[in-house]
Formats: structure tokens, C-alpha cells, sequence
């Protein structure tokens, strides 16, 4: 049995139906800690472990805080997360209720909202993430009865022209290719991302242990969705080629596995001693571009990147469709276009006859 990462916490469900968490060694005292999530779980267990008092914080009922406390406690949408979002947004709303904690909920309006997203709008990613979990929060809430109105129905993103991590180019793998030779885990790691496409999380926990046969299977870390890839003859072989102490595909250079953010500093800087200035979810848009060039179609792509939208798997299937469509429509145009008798020739003698058959045989000029 693994042993529980914070011992002697024990939770328990309240005749209000919430869970609580509290610290007690034995039959002693009970000292009541914050949610796990809150980024003040780790202060106040240290200082129960110690045997320090902990002030903590008497929460109103009605305020942001309060409405937090019960979204993560009481929510089945909160629960259906996968711990990387759930850290992610908890990251979010400490800083939100660092300020805003004691807000009323009546005080939240569609035009605070709003604001907020305006506040944000240098760093789009976070002014998006900021939206998904008050979205999350405030549905909730409303279906809840918990609040009258939603404020973040209508609210609307700065709108901004990005197109995120630039992605790879085959230049930029053939580059990578002859800096990191095969055997080292940067080229291991570099061709498992082009492949299967997997993310930076991924690629840090896969092992051998997720390989069956040719197949690759694993639940990815940011959605939970599960993924199966066949690997091909070469990066078989390029993974038997590639040192390891354990079963993980890449280590460290102690034989040791990464984590998430440790492996994407990592690859940066391999990246960068190829003279490739991209990261490694470019990688994966690149390997999303090849599929889609190749054919794939959206209910592919989301398959094997684990999406869950099919309008992401659709920004790769409809650029690809639109060169397709032009090309197949200029043809049609030029074919008009040849229907198309002339008055007078383009030079010298001859008549519409002579004249449609220069045109037609433009190609040899």
C-alpha cells in the first residue's frame, strides 16, 4: 500500500453533506485544516505536525470564498477533474481571493467579470483560464440556487490574434535530428512526441510498462482521456537503443523520471543546442499538421491527441480542407477560363481556333 502523502489527515462527510479535513495522531486533539486544495493546507498541516497553532481564517457565508470552499467540496463537476486542472484553477482562484476573497456574491456582476478579463488581457491564456474556472464555479452555483444570476453568462474574451507555441517545422526536426543522435533520451524524447503527439506530462510518465507489443495505451494527464498509438519498427528500436535505469522511457541524467515542468526545461534547452527555437508542445502541432495532411480526420486526430473537442481536432482537418477545396477550385475556374473564345489573337495571324490552342498550350511558353 503507498503510503498517504500528508499521514495522520483524516476527512469526514458533515450532516450538511461536506467534506472536512482535520489533523489528529491517534485518539489526541483534532485540528481542523483547510481544503487539500487551498494553498494553505501545507502551512496549516506543518504547523498541527509541530504542534503550532494555525489562525484560520472564519469564512462568511455568501462571499467568493464561501462559494469556492463549497464549489471544490460539494461539486461532481469539481471532482470529474483531473488533479493537473484541479491544481491548475486552484492556482487561479488563490490568487483571486487573495483580494477578492471576501467579495459578496451579490457584488459579482457580468461587468466585474468583464473587467477582470480586461485586466488580463496581456497574457490571453490566463485571461481564458481565469474565465473557465468562474464559468465552472458560477454554473454550478446557479443550478445550485446558490446564486440568482450567473455573471459570466455574456461576458466575452479580449479578443487577441494568437496562434500559441509556434509549431515545428521539418527543418526544425531535421536540425534536432543531427544534434541528438539516436540512444539519447532528447532524440527519444523528440520522437515520441512527433509521433504520438504526446504532451509534455505524458511524456514524462511513460514507460515500458504502457508498451504492449507495438501499442502504446495511456490515460493522458490533462483530460484522462485514453490513447493508443502503434508504435513504429524505428522508434521500437530506438527505445531499446536508449539507456535506462527504469521503466521509464526518459530519465534524467541521475536515472532518474521527470516531472512535468523538469522535462519541459529540459527539452527546452536540448532544443536550443540544436538551434531549434521551439518548445515542446510545438512538437505536437506539428504532429497534428502531418496527421491531418496525411488524411486524417477529426475523430482521428482526437483519438490520438486525446482531445475532447472536436473543434480543436478542426483547426488542423479545416486548414488542410481549405487548401484542398482552392486548389480543386482555381482547376474549375481555368477550366472556364479555357471555355472562353477570344475576339482577336494574342499576336500575328489566326483566328479563335488558333488562338484557343495557344492559350490551351500556355504550359509550354
Amino acid at each position: 500500500m503507498p503510503k498517504k502523502p500528508y499521514p495522520h489527515v483524516h476527512k469526514q462527510l458533515t450532516r450538511h453533506k461536506k467534506w472536512v479535513f482535520y489533523f489528529r495522531i491517534g485518539k489526541g486533539k483534532r485540528t481542523r485544516l483547510p481544503n487539500p486544495t487551498d494553498p494553505k493546507f501545507k502551512t496549516a498541516y506543518l504547523a498541527a505536525l509541530t504542534g503550532n497553532s494555525f489562525p484560520v481564517e472564519k469564512v462568511y457565508e455568501g462571499t467568493l470564498k464561501w462559494l469556492w470552499g463549497k464549489y471544490t467540496a460539494e461539486s461532481a463537476k469539481w471532482a470529474g477533474y483531473s488533479p493537473a486542472t484541479q491544481k491548475q484553477q486552484s492556482l487561479i482562484m488563490a490568487k483571486v481571493l487573495k483580494t477578492g476573497g471576501k467579495a459578496a456574491l451579490t457584488a459579482i456582476t457580468q461587468d466585474v467579470i468583464q473587467e477582470s478579463l480586461d485586466k488580463r488581457h496581456e497574457t490571453p491564456a490566463l485571461a481564458a483560464n481565469f474565465l473557465k474556472v468562474m464559468r465552472g464555479m458560477f454554473g454550478w452555483a446557479r443550478r445550485m440556487r446558490l446564486v440568482q444570476v450567473d455573471p459570466t453568462l455574456g461576458v466575452q474574451l479580449p479578443t487577441y490574434k494568437s496562434d500559441g507555441f509556434p509549431p515545428w517545422t521539418i527543418d526544425d526536426v531535421r536540425s534536432f535530428r543531427a544534434k541528438h543522435q539516436i540512444g539519447t533520451p532528447e532524440r527519444l524524447a523528440m520522437e515520441l512526441m512527433l509521433l504520438a503527439g504526446l504532451r509534455r506530462s505524458d511524456v514524462a510518465v511513460i514507460g515500458l510498462q504502457h508498451i504492449q507489443g507495438s501499442i502504446l495505451s495511456i490515460s493522458t494527464a490533462k483530460t484522462g482521456t485514453r490513447i493508443s498509438i502503434e508504435l513504429s519498427d524505428e522508434l521500437l528500436k530506438m527505445i531499446k537503443a536508449t539507456p535506462r535505469k527504469g521503466l521509464h522511457l526518459i530519465e534524467s541524467s541521475k536515472g532518474k523520471p521527470f516531472v512535468k515542468e523538469a522535462f519541459g526545461n529540459w527539452f527546452k534547452e536540448k532544443c536550443t543546442e540544436a538551434g531549434v527555437a521551439k518548445s515542446a508542445h510545438g512538437l505536437r502541432k506539428l504532429s497534428a499538421t502531418l496527421a491531418a495532411e496525411g488524411g486524417a480526420g477529426s475523430h482521428q486526430l482526437m483519438a490520438q491527441y486525446g482531445w475532447t473537442k472536436l473543434s480543436t481536432a478542426e483547426i488542423y482537418t479545416k486548414g488542410v480542407d481549405r487548401k484542398r477545396l482552392g486548389i480543386e477550385a482555381s482547376r474549375i475556374v481555368a477550366d472556364q477560363i479555357g471555355n472562353i473564345k477570344f475576339p482577336h489573337p494574342l499576336s500575328g495571324e489566326g483566328g479563335d481556333e488558333e488562338n484557343n490552342s495557344k492559350i490551351n498550350n500556355i504550359d509550354s511558353l
